[in-house]
């Protein structure tokens, strides 16, 4: 069957588990982090550049 006699020992790793699933958590959250993050930027920038336009609209109708 392989290297695991079954899921449990799959999921135990070996003993490690601790470790490797936490590793992949980190990953995870960073992940998320990183796409609310760009979420957040990406509204940030868009909010400036309409404010931009704007601006630059108002100057022009003086």
């Amino acid at each position: 069957m392989g290297q695991w006699s079954g899921i449990s020992d799959f999921f135990a790793m070996g003993g490690y588990a601790q470790y490797v699933w936490g590793a992949y958590g980190m990953v995870f959250f960073c992940f998320i982090c990183e796409v609310f993050g760009l979420v957040r930027r990406r509204q940030k920038a868009a909010k400036e550049l309409l404010m931009g336009a704007r601006a630059h609209q108002a100057e022009e109708d003086l």
